[in-house]
Formats: C-alpha cells, structure tokens, sequence
C-alpha cells in the first residue's frame, strides 16, 4: 500500500495517475478488470482502462460502459461500495402504494445483459473526492467477491489520499458562470449595481480607417494637349524648383504640321505676289488681291498656332515643391488628353492626412475631431490630427470599399519629417462620449437592424 501511495505522489498529472490507479491496484485486489470514470452521470468519462494504454472508443464495450455507468452511480450515490451483478438479485415486488428505493429498482435489460457478457459477479467502485466532498472522478473494480473488511479499510485509506493527489494535480475547480452567480450570495445586488454603473461609463467612440499623408497644397499638372508622353525629367518625390522642367510631350506630329503649315505659308505669300504683279494690267487679277491676302494671314494664323503647341510640349514647374507622381514607366508612350492629370508639385510643408473611412464604421463627428495617425513605418510614434474636412457622399476608396473622403491636418509641434507625402498607415478618429452599452452594441445592432429591417 506504501508503493501504490508513493506512485500516486510520484504522478504529473491526472492521466498519469489514473493510468497508476487502474494498474497499480493489481496486486492488492487481484481484480479482473478496473477503470477510472471522470464526472459524474451523463457527464462521466472513461480515462483509463487496465491493461491497455489508450482505449479504443468505438468499441461495443466501451459503448455499452457509457450507457451503463449513469444507473452504476445513482445505485452507488456518493460513497464508496459493493454492487452485485443485478442478473443474481431477486426482482423487487413493490406494495400498491408503495414507492421502491431507487437501489431497489430493477435494472434495465440492457444492463443485465451486458453485465452477464462482460463483468463479473459484482464491482466495488471508490469515490475520488475533494477535501470539501466534492467527487472528482470513481475508481472501480470488477470482482469475483465482495472484498474483506481489511480490504475495505486498506481501499478507503487509499481513496483519501489518491482524492487529495488528484485534486492538488487538477488545481481549483472552474466554476460556471451560474456557480459563480450563487456564491456571490447577498453581494448580487452589489454586482447588479457595479454592472449598471459600468454600462453606463461614458467611453469615447473611435473607429479605425487607412490613410495615407498627402500635401493639402498641391498644384496638378496635367497634359496642356493632346499627344504622347514622350520623357520625364524628374523622379518620383524629387524636389524641384520653380521653372524646373518637369515633363516633354512627343512632338514628331507637331513638327510635321509645323513644316506643312511653313510651305503653306510659302505658297500662300507667291500666290499673292504674282497676282499682285498682274494687278497692273488685269482686273481680274486686281479683284483676288483680297482674296490671297485673306488667305495668307489664315496660314501664318495656323503656323503661330502649330508654335504655340510646340511651346507647350515641355512642362515646368509652377512653383518649389516636390514632383508626386507614379512610376515613369507607367507614363512613357501612353497617349494623354488635353487636361488629363499627370503629376503634382505638392508643397512638403503643408502635409495632411487623408483618411478613407468606412460607410459602416461611420461616426458622428464633432468639428475638430482629433485624429492619431500610426504610420507603419512607425507604428509606435503615432501623429495626432485634427479633422478639418469630410465628403458629402460616399465614394470608392483605393481598396474598393464605399467610404467617406475626410482630410486632416497636423497639430503644430509634429515633426514633418516623419510625415513624408506618400507614407501610408492607419487612422484611429474619435468622436463623441457615449454609454459604455451603447459603444459595445452599436454595431450588433446595426447589424439586426439590416437583416430584421426594424
């Protein structure tokens, strides 16, 4: 019995000691068979079954074992004892009135049956307890014979300690949120004060939303005609000076009609001359002096337009800045509109935040509503804002979600270094006090409301 006390000492868990109990136990009782049942009733399950490491579950006897255990325990109650095969008790005869025990009861036919199959002529179970009473889990025997009253007092010192091993392997219970609720006993109404209290602790809404930096003081350069993008003369976040070239359009088209209206010009002036000449003895000639003159002023209209357009094909710079634009190899050979937005020369000084925030994380924000901006370069340095415009209408924003535009701008004392145009994060804006309640289930019920339509 000291070794059988000293392995369940020696056990690391309660598998361990289990598989301990069910093997262990051989020598003391010399049972046919023995297994650990954890819990109780319906609830129980089959931990260890002597002789083999890892019981198969889907095995007849081991589905008959789960059926028969719940009628075991309510004959056994909660204390340790005997309980002999029910094929050899006599069916009770119960008076007209007179209620049987449940011991007295008869046992189901599928429990006599699988009894006479698989057990013996009876099985002492134990209880495993906790210190308070609680039973943790049932060791039981199957024997030929009651065991002797030495055996007994031997089994009952062994349940007590191999209970107090169990319980300090399994650490405290977990109680349910029911068994908590009854032990806070005359504090409930204490709890139900604190739970209102907290549900109506004032929170500050927030939503999160991606944004981006941009510059709030940008000019857009667009293509002045049409044509084709021929070269760029910056990079992409290139600092430029005012009168900078920036960009050239192709100009073989241009050039082509700039020499087409030369020669025409050329013609238009000899056509003139000659009949000028003729003027002095032909009338005819006299009458279409107008005529060719007209014409003439035409052409050279045509070819100071053709320069005009030759003029326009390299883009400056309107003013210092910085040249915000795409990949250049997205540009180069694509034909461009007249008015079609290329680039921006965008201002590094003036650098806002630009937030796309959801339609369905959409709050009710005060005029200045402060903003912290954590950039994923640096997520632990967030930049605060301050909103200054939204967007009326919803519209699609770059990851293709319906959201509101809004646009914020720095608080004095933030460092426009870390707020290079271009860098992207994410935008936590805030908005006004509400109950704790209504910040918890704002958007449950939003959510019942879409799909009930209350």
């Amino acid at each position: 019995m000291a070794q059988l006390e000293a392995r369940a000492r020696a056990a690391n868990t309660p598998a361990e000691l289990a598989f301990s109990i069910a093997n262990d136990s051989q020598g003391l009782l010399g049972f046919r068979q023995a297994f650990i049942m954890a819990g109780n009733g319906r609830q129980a399950r089959l931990l260890t079954l002597s002789g083999l490491a890892l019981p198969s579950e889907d095995s007849p006897y081991l589905i008959w074992l789960r059926r028969c255990w719940p009628w075991v325990q309510q004959r056994l109650g909660s204390e340790a004892g005997w309980l002999a095969s029910p094929a050899a008790a006599p069916v009770p005869v119960r008076e007209e009135g007179e209620p049987l025990a449940p011991q007295a009861e008869a046992a189901p036919p599928e429990v006599v049956d699988g009894w006479a199959e698989w057990w013996p002529e009876g099985l002492y179970a134990l209880p495993l307890k906790r210190r308070d009473g609680t039973v943790l889990a049932w060791a039981v025997f199957l024997l030929e014979q009651e065991p002797s009253a030495l055996h007994k007092q031997a089994l009952a010192h062994l349940a007590a300690q191999w209970g107090y091993s169990w319980e300090m392997l399994g650490g405290k219970p977990r109680l349910s949120l029911r068994q908590r609720w009854r032990a806070l006993g005359r504090k409930r109404h204490l709890a139900w004060i604190a739970l209102l209290l907290l549900c109506a602790l004032p929170v500050r809404q927030s939503a999160l939303a991606p944004a981006e930096i941009v510059a709030l003081d940008a000019t857009t350069i667009a293509s002045p005609l049409d044509g084709v993008v021929k070269t760029f003369h910056v990079r992409p976040s290139q600092p430029v000076k005012k009168g900078d070239l920036l960009m050239s359009l192709d100009d073989t088209t241009l050039g082509n009609r700039l020499e087409v209206a030369t020669q025409s010009v050329a013609v238009a002036d000899a056509e003139w001359m000659a009949a000028s000449q003729k003027a002095f003895d032909n009338l005819q000639s006299k009458s279409e002096l107008a005529q060719l003159q007209g014409r003439g002023l035409e052409k050279r209209a045509e070819l100071a337009a053709v320069r005009a357009q030759l003029d326009r094909i390299d883009v400056h710079a309107p003013h210092d800045g910085i040249a915000v634009f795409g990949s250049a190899d997205d540009w180069l050979g694509r034909p461009v509109v007249t008015g079609e937005r290329i680039m921006q020369v965008a201002n590094p000084q003036s650098a806002g935040v630009l937030i796309h925030l959801p339609v369905a994380d959409a709050l009710v924000l005060d005029e200045k509503a402060p903003v912290k901006l954590f950039l994923t370069v640096k997520p632990l340095s967030p930049l605060r804002a301050t909103v200054v415009e939204t967007s009326y209408q919803s519209s699609l924003s770059p990851d293709n979600v319906s959201s509101y535009r809004l646009r914020a701008t720095l608080d004095e004392g933030q460092s426009l270094e870390d707020a290079r145009i271009g860098l992207h994060g994410t935008a936590r804006i805030s908005g006004g006090w509400v109950p704790l309640i209504y910040y918890v289930l704002r958007r449950p019920l939003a959510t019942m409301r879409e799909w009930s339509g209350w």
